[in-house]
Parts: C-alpha cells; sequence; structure tokens
C-alpha cells in the first residue's frame, strides 16, 4: 500500500464557508487523488469510523451483527453534529464531514466504476482494527453492509468490492440531516448523487430511493432554474437531471432537460444526412445519417484540466468488415453541390449557419459535457420505443461524432465506446466488433478497479485483458475519470459484465455466459439463462440452493436434493430468488413467501401474484386488483403496474378507477399509446360527465371551425371529446396502428352535429384509407360516417366570407372551397383518397354523385350514377339471375330506378359544366333517353326467365315506358 501523505489538505476548514455563502453552487469540491487519504485520515475521519477505544460496546454490536456498520457510522455522525469533540467550530466539522462523505464517495466510484486502482486498502483505512483482524469478521461485517442496502425488498450485488466506502459516504451524505441544516447546495446535491448510485446498485428501480432523489431534485432545481446561476452550471444540472429521468424510464423528461441543457450552453447540433459512402463497394454516394456538432467558443470549462487534447481512452477496435468502411467517407462540398442534393435535417429544419459550413468528416473538437450531452441523447433514444422515435441504428452517429472528433477526457471516450458497442450489438456486419469492444472494455474495468485487499468479499484473481493494458502515460487519473462522471449515464463493473454475459446468451454464446455469471456469483441471472434455454431444472437447482437446506448432505456435488428448510438467515436478495422459482414451478405460494420475507415490501412480488391470478381460469380479477394495488402502495411510479391494474378495473368495469389508474399512466409516461388509447375507453364508459384528468391536456387537432357551443361547460358531449383527446394523443404516438384511428373515427362521429369534430373525422378516415387501403379496398371507408360529411357539406355548410369559381353556367349559385375548410378537407378526401378505391360499392358511388351535383358538375354526377348502377348489377347479378335470390333481383331493379329517374332523367337535358363562353350549349348526355332505354332493356332480357310478371318486372316496364321515344 502506498504511503499516506501526512500533510492533510490546509483548505477543509474554509471550502465549507465559502461553499456556504454561495447557495446557488452546483459543482461539489473535486479532490484529487492524492487528498483523498489525507482527508481519510482525519483525527474527525477516525472518530466517525470508530476507531476510538471509546466505541468498543458499539462495535461489538457490529462485531455481534445486531447493527450494521452503516448504521454504526451514522449514529457517530448524528453524535458528533450534536457534540463538540474538539475545538472546531460546527462549521468546520461540517467542512470536514463534507469533505470526508466525498472522498469516501469517489473513491467508491473509482474502485467500482472508473479505476484506476485504489493506492490504498479502504478497509484498513476505515474500518476499526477490532473488526478487520478476523478475516471471518470482516467478511461479515461487510455482508452486513450489503444487506443493509436492501430496499423495498430489492438487494444489492452480493460482492459489492469495497463497499464500507459507500457505507461512508451513505452514512455521512445521506443518513443524516447535519450536513442539511443551512448548508450549502452542494450537500443536498451530494445526497441526491449518493442515493442515485444506491439506487443504481440495486437490481429494480425503488419507490423509496425515488422518492428520495426526486425530492431533493425538486428542491436543488427551484434553486439553481430560478437563479441567477451560470448557463454552464444549469446546463450540467438539466443534463444530470436528464440522466435520473433516463434511468427512471421517464424519456420525455429527459430529452426535454437534454434539449435545454444545450440551450443554456449554446451547443449547437443536429441529426442530418449528408453524400457519402458506408460501403467499401459502394459506387454511388447516397445520403448517410450524421451528426453535425460545435460546441460554443466559450464552451471550455474551467474545470477541465484537460483541455482540448488528443481523444484519450480505452482502445478503440477497428471494426476489420470485408464490407463495411471504418467510418464514413462523405462527399466534398463542393461534389455535393454539383450533385445538386439538399441536405435532409430532422424535423424538415436547416441547419443553423454555424453548423452548416461544418465539414462532417473534419469536425471540432467538443466540450466534454457537450459530448456527454449526445450520449445522454443517445441513451435517453435508445430507451424509447422505436416506433416513438429515433431506433437503435440512428442512434450510432451520436456516438460516432464523440468518438471521432469528440471529447478527450477518458471516461467520456470510455462511454462513446460502450455506447456505440450496444448499439452495433443489433445489426449483423457489426455484432462482432460490438462483443469484442465490450469484452475488451470489461476487461479494463476489471484491470482498473482491482482492489489490494486480500479479504475483499469476492475471490481474488489475477485481472487478465483482452488487449495489453495501457501504459501508465496512456491512462488517466482519478481526477480526470471522475471529473464528469455524474453527466454520464455509467455502469459499475459487475453491471458490465452482466451485461457483456446477456450479449453473449444473445449470440448463442451460453457457456460462456454462465461463466461469468457463476464467476460473479448472480445466480438468479445465471438460473434464468439455464431457463430460457429449457432447462428449467437446473435452473430450479441453482435458485433452491441458495434458499434451501440440502436434504442428503454429503452426496457429491450435482447430487444433492435442495428440499429441506430455508437457510437462516435467507440471502438479501431472497425475495427475487422466490419470484424466479415461483415463475419456474407456477406457484403462487412462493410469490406469497417473497411478499412476506420483504416484509411486504417487494412489489415484484405482488405484481407477478397478480399476473398469476389473471392466468387462472376464470381470472380472479378481484384478486390481481387488490395485488396491483399492494405493489403501487410500495412503489407509486411503476408505470406497467398502473396500466395493468386499469386493464383489470375494465374488465371489472370499474369505470371511474379505471380512468384514474390510466390516468396515473399517462402522467408517467406521456409516450404510451396504450395508456391513452385505454384512458379513453375508460371515459367513454364512465356515467355522467365530470371535470376532464389534467393529465390529458388541449386537443390535437384544429378547432377553428369547430361551434363553441361545442366547449361550454354544459356541453352533453364533454366525455366524448375528452375521450377523443385522449384517442388523438395515442394516434399521434402510434401514427400507423389502425386500431386506434378506427376508435378515432368511431368517437368523433358519434357526436352529432353542431357538435360534431369534422377534422378529426376527416382525419381518421384518411389515415384508414392510407393504412389499409391497399389491404383492404374500399372496405375500409365508412359508409355512414362518409354520407354524415357529404350531409354536413351539401346541407349544413356554411359558406360566409368565401370567394370561388366553380360554376355551372351565369345564374348558377358561385362557391369556391378554401382547402384549409372543412368543405375542402371533405372534398379532398373523396376526391384522392375516397373515389381511387371504390370498386365493387354503389353506395360510395352514389355519395359522389350528390357532392358532384352540389359542386355543379352534371357530368361527373352522371358518371358517377352510371358507375353506381354498373357495381350494382355486378354484385347481385349472380344472386338474381342464376340462383332466383328476390332480394338481389329487387337491389337491380332498384339501382336501375336510380340511374333512369335521378341520374339520365335528371342531369342527361343539363348543359355541361365550364361552357360560360361558348356559342351553343352542350348537353350532358344528348342521347340520355336511348341509354335509359338500354339500360332497361338490358335488365329486362337478363330477368326475364326468373322475374317475368314479378312486382319488380312491372316496375321496369313503367319506367320503361317512362323513357319511351317522345
Amino acid at each position: 500500500m502506498a504511503e499516506a501523505p501526512t500533510a492533510y489538505p490546509a483548505s477543509l476548514d474554509t471550502l465549507y464557508d465559502e461553499a456556504s455563502s454561495l447557495k446557488q453552487l452546483y459543482e461539489p469540491i473535486q479532490l484529487a487523488d492524492a487528498e483523498i487519504v489525507p482527508i481519510l485520515q482525519l483525527p474527525l475521519a477516525k472518530t466517525v469510523f470508530g476507531h476510538d477505544s471509546a466505541d468498543e460496546s458499539s462495535l461489538a454490536r457490529v462485531s455481534s451483527g445486531e447493527i450494521s456498520y452503516t448504521t454504526f457510522l451514522a449514529n457517530k455522525t448524528k453524535s458528533i453534529s450534536h457534540t463538540q469533540p474538539d475545538d472546531s467550530t460546527p462549521e468546520q466539522r461540517s467542512s470536514q464531514l463534507l469533505h470526508i462523505g466525498l472522498a469516501a464517495l469517489f473513491s467508491f466510484l473509482q474502485s467500482n466504476v472508473t479505476g484506476p486502482p485504489l493506492s490504498f486498502s479502504p478497509a484498513e483505512l476505515i474500518i476499526p482494527s477490532t473488526l478487520r483482524t478476523d478475516p471471518t469478521c470482516l467478511r461479515a461485517v461487510r455482508s452486513h453492509i450489503i444487506r443493509d442496502l436492501s430496499v423495498d425488498g430489492e438487494a444489492a450485488y452480493r460482492l459489492t468490492p469495497n463497499v464500507e466506502l459507500f457505507a461512508v459516504a451513505k452514512a455521512i451524505l445521506a443518513d443524516t440531516d447535519f450536513l442539511l441544516t443551512n448548508g450549502p447546495l452542494v450537500a443536498r446535491t451530494a445526497r441526491m448523487r449518493v442515493n442515485f448510485l444506491h439506487q443504481k446498485m440495486l437490481a429494480e428501480i425503488t419507490g423509496t430511493l425515488q422518492d428520495a432523489i426526486y425530492s431533493d431534485m425538486e428542491q436543488i432545481s427551484s434553486v439553481l432554474l430560478n437563479g441567477n446561476t451560470a448557463g454552464s452550471e444549469k446546463g450540467k444540472f438539466l443534463l444530470e437531471r436528464a440522466l435520473i429521468h433516463t434511468h427512471h424510464g421517464f424519456d420525455s423528461k429527459a430529452r426535454a432537460d437534454i434539449d435545454e441543457a444545450a440551450l443554456e450552453r449554446n451547443f449547437k447540433f443536429a441529426l442530418t444526412g449528408r453524400l457519402g459512402k458506408r460501403t467499401k463497394f459502394q459506387e454511388r454516394d447516397i445520403s448517410q445519417l450524421v451528426i453535425i456538432a460545435k460546441s460554443a467558443d466559450d464552451a471550455t470549462d474551467t474545470n477541465n484540466s484537460t483541455g482540448y487534447l488528443e481523444p484519450s481512452g480505452p482502445k478503440n477496435l477497428d471494426l476489420n468488415d470485408d464490407t463495411l468502411l471504418e467510418s464514413i467517407s462523405f462527399t466534398k462540398d463542393e461534389e455535393q453541390q454539383s450533385q445538386g442534393n439538399q441536405v435532409t435535417i430532422q424535423d424538415g429544419s436547416t441547419l443553423p449557419p454555424a453548423l452548416a459550413s461544418l465539414d462532417p468528416g473534419n469536425q471540432p473538437k467538443l466540450s466534454p459535457v457537450d459530448s456527454a450531452i449526445l450520449l445522454a441523447l443517445a441513451a435517453a433514444i435508445t430507451n424509447t420505443t422505436p416506433e416513438n422515435g429515433l431506433t437503435r441504428e440512428e442512434t450510432h452517429p451520436y456516438a460516432t461524432r464523440v468518438l471521432e472528433g469528440g471529447s478527450s477526457n477518458w471516461q467520456i471516450y470510455t462511454q462513446g465506446l460502450l455506447a456505440r458497442s450496444r448499439i452495433e450489438g443489433y445489426r449483423a456486419r457489426t455484432v462482432e466488433r460490438s462483443v469484442l469492444q465490450m469484452q475488451a472494455l470489461v476487461d479494463q474495468v476489471i484491470a482498473d478497479t482491482a482492489t489490494l485487499d486480500s479479504e475483499a468479499t469476492s475471490t481474488v484473481e489475477e485481472p487478465t485483458t483482452f488487449l495489453p493494458r495501457p501504459e501508465k502515460s496512456e491512462s488517466a487519473s482519478a481526477a480526470e475519470r471522475l471529473e464528469y462522471i455524474w453527466l454520464l449515464s455509467f455502469s459499475t463493473r459487475w453491471d458490465l459484465e452482466a451485461e457483456l454475459a446477456s450479449r453473449w446468451v444473445n449470440l448463442g454464446g451460453l457457456r460462456t455466459a454462465l461463466d461469468i455469471y457463476e464467476r460473479l456469483q448472480m445466480w438468479a441471472e445465471a438460473a434464468l439463462c439455464y431457463a430460457a434455454t429449457d432447462r428449467e431444472e437446473k435452473a430450479k437447482s441453482m435458485v433452491r440452493r441458495q434458499l434451501y437446506e440440502p436434504m442428503n448432505r454429503g452426496l457429491v456435488d450435482g447430487d444433492e436434493k435442495f428440499e429441506g428448510p430455508e437457510l437462516s438467515p435467507l440471502p438479501a436478495d431472497a425475495p427475487r430468488l422466490f419470484c424466479i422459482l415461483g415463475d419456474i414451478d407456477s406457484d403462487p405460494t412462493l410469490y406469497e413467501r417473497a411478499w412476506e420475507v420483504s416484509n411486504n415490501r417487494y412489489a415484484r412480488a405482488q405484481r407477478s401474484l397478480a399476473r398469476h391470478y389473471l392466468t387462472v381460469k376464470p381470472p380472479a380479477l378481484e384478486k390481481a386488483e387488490e395485488a396491483y394495488r399492494k405493489s403501487l402502495e410500495i412503489n407509486r411510479l411503476n408505470h406497467g403496474a398502473w396500466f395493468s391494474l386499469g386493464c383489470v378495473q375494465l374488465e371489472l368495469q370499474r369505470w371511474d378507477d379505471a380512468k384514474a389508474s390510466f390516468t396515473r399512466a399517462v402522467q408517467l409516461e406521456n409516450n404510451d399509446a396504450e395508456s391513452w388509447s385505454n384512458l379513453a375507453a375508460a371515459i367513454l364508459q364512465t356515467p355522467q360527465p365530470d371535470e376532464f384528468t389534467p393529465a390529458v391536456v388541449g386537443r390535437l387537432p384544429d378547432e377553428e371551425d369547430e361551434p363553441e357551443t361545442g366547449k361550454t361547460s354544459e356541453d352533453p358531449y364533454k366525455h366524448k371529446r375528452e375521450a377523443l383527446a385522449a384517442l388523438s394523443r395515442a394516434a399521434q404516438l402510434k401514427n400507423t396502428n389502425s386500431r386506434i384511428w378506427d376508435n378515432v373515427l368511431t368517437v368523433a362521429a358519434s357526436i352529432p352535429p353542431p357538435f360534431t369534430p369534422f377534422r378529426d373525422v376527416i382525419t381518421a378516415q384518411k389515415k384508414l384509407i392510407e393504412l389499409l387501403g391497399d389491404k383492404k379496398g374500399e372496405k375500409c371507408i365508412d359508409l355512414p360516417i362518409l354520407g354524415m360529411l357529404v350531409d354536413y357539406l351539401t346541407t349544413a355548410y356554411e359558406y360566409e366570407e368565401l370567394v370561388i369559381e366553380v360554376d355551372n353556367g351565369p345564374e348558377s349559385p358561385q362557391k369556391v372551397i378554401r382547402i384549409g375548410t372543412i368543405a375542402g378537407q371533405i372534398l379532398s378526401l373523396l376526391d384522392n383518397l375516397v373515389v381511387p378505391h371504390i370498386t365493387h360499392s354503389a353506395s360510395l358511388w352514389l355519395l359522389v354523385a350528390r357532392v358532384e351535383q352540389w359542386r355543379g358538375r352534371p357530368t361527373k354526377a352522371l358518371e358517377a350514377h352510371e358507375k353506381a348502377w354498373r357495381a350494382a348489377v355486378a354484385s347481385s347479378t349472380q344472386g338474381a339471375f342464376q340462383m332466383g335470390d328476390e332480394k338481389k333481383w329487387m337491389e337491380i331493379v332498384s339501382a336501375t330506378e336510380k340511374l333512369v329517374r335521378n341520374g339520365y332523367s335528371k342531369y342527361g337535358p343539363m348543359d355541361k359544366e365550364g361552357q360560360e363562353d361558348a356559342g351553343e350549349a352542350e348537353l350532358v348526355a344528348k342521347d340520355w333517353r336511348f341509354k335509359a332505354r338500354s339500360a332497361v332493356r338490358g335488365i329486362l332480357g337478363k330477368g326475364k326467365e326468373f322475374w317475368e310478371d314479378s312486382e319488380g318486372w312491372a316496375q321496369l316496364k313503367e319506367l320503361q315506358s317512362e323513357v319511351g321515344s317522345t
């Protein structure tokens, strides 16, 4: 172990005063590598750690397992805050405690996330000699610390290295309020970060920690974002807040914070397309996705000790593919201009001047914080479902921009490699580099976080690396690696290894994955791996080994049957293990046991129990609802549980409860189309209109032309409008879901005039035709609803302030329809979408005829009548003339009467449209009588065998006499 410097930092007693005077201070005090050990050897630190002989009785309680060492540290911190052990002032003690907590926190991150290896043994520096002299006692103390980190039944990794460092940070910075009393903002920021790190150390998100994190974050936000804080500090906080949102699944909030952070920092970037080649054999340049980005001129952070140097970080592996290029070869600007190709920008906007002139293949270096913004955006995009935003494929340019001309910071470059590896794991030609790059990163992290402690909780192995370890000059200090750690979506070493194992599983490398899981003693993950490959008995045996005593102890390993009593004590992750065993055996009693051993705090147990109740025959809906409610009492921010609860309540016809549940679901995840759709279903079933939930905000379609009477508080269709707003939001999120659009159409059309939201009706019918027209043809057109639109167009539409030029002669009424009006949209729907899809529907052609008559186009109206008649005859010919179906015969008779009386007789003698300047007007059909007789004669000829002397025959004979020769 390296010798610790004897001189303590002289500035410790004054830094807290400076921080207190700056109420908006956000950046935590940065500690250089050489300052960590002196801080942890301060007299006050030794007192907190229990190195005084006066603490022997309390340490005995720790040794016996009565209390954890974390509890001991918290009690000591509280005691010091109420006493005066030396001549120091409360401010000096606060300053030193703050630094002790931060030093421990940074050291824990260094030894578990970033590296390089610690130059000291945390156990020797922190844990009193009475607790570490005996290796067994030391392991028990550490095990108790890790068990004490369990929250709401979720356990921390059982072999967390150097966990005593986190215990110090948690006890001082999070478990006591001493530093927050009239203290600087950095103390609350530190507590938020400790709790967030604690959250990331658990298998799943817990409501208890989430509430604590967001409570502190709101108070920090109120100070930083409403005060006179510098834009760079605001930007960093917004970025950190975005990462917290992303981890908890709030992607839309994360994207908003990232955009605002870039704005505060004046960081300009755009996802665009530039001509270039991606493969070695590509002859023609095509548009390639690329991030064009440029930091502000003054974007260099004063805290950045590295400045703009050459990229520093782990080895960037080459692609070495026989087809793909290592990086895109972009066309030079002059070549691109000569080809006349326009740059396509996401959102259809144009590039800002600061970006338009950049060469995509040779962009300027980015500020480290701006590089972190791009990585955070890639993480937020990847966390979103592909149909709602950019896909994983399209996140690649963000990582590429960071790696090619991005930040020189070691940890940011490492995170860029990790982001690219995750993205490339889903593409066939890059999957090999993806896995090898992740393997190299994992090896690097393992080597860089190796511990000197021979009594560590995990088995000590000589770390090996896939690539040669970098020279000292090629590496980076802990200070550099930790400088931007809170602006990155970092992972602990064991999480990275577990992710690598999962990647091997996806590639079929089951043995490699199991080797990793078993070495890490991640028995739950190993069991899930076995279960996923249909080796359920092996999975069960592995899980039961962690929970039960063997019945036949002493047999050869592998022959033991773990069917004895439960172990005492059970492992910290027992609730999760019981649930996994319950999933394999489909045994609800195991879910109940998981709930019991977690002291009724493991929400997943109740969610699993609820899902079980839904699978029984018949479904036990009441019990499922109760189970979901219990899970939400533990974690009220679980979107999936709220959604499932709402679905159960819909089945139970508890409409108000379902409405409340789906309201919570859309509040938690505003981009969940299914929740919005189900919320609409619940609203429609609500018996009485009531006040609309604040979660459903605004109407998406334009309401400009809708009557004001539809917006009053006495609107009898208020609940339908609320449901329509929810459905419109769902349709916006799932723009290609025909079921949702059909619901929009149905609900919008169910509101009668004059309240009908015609824009919604038209938009929904257009989308349905666009989505289903190629497959279903005219069947995707809702005839009654289209008829309602035509009725409104031809009888009820008011033509105020219209200037038009469509007429049928000098005496005809003039009407000009603007495209943006309701009438214009109806006409556009008919002309561009309905008419091209009509094949066999006579009713649709008759609607077209009505519209053409209203437009003053008799020729088009007569053509539509003829097509309607042909369609009717064609669809009924077999039944009427071959099978003797009287109903089909009468349909043909009725269609023929309409053609003759409403078609030929009405429009034939009329003047053709558009002849106002002609000398002698031409008729629509001067031979209309001949055409009418021919139509009737043809039907009589076909129907003579079956229908002569029938009622329909008589009607046609009468019709024939009406159009006889005059």
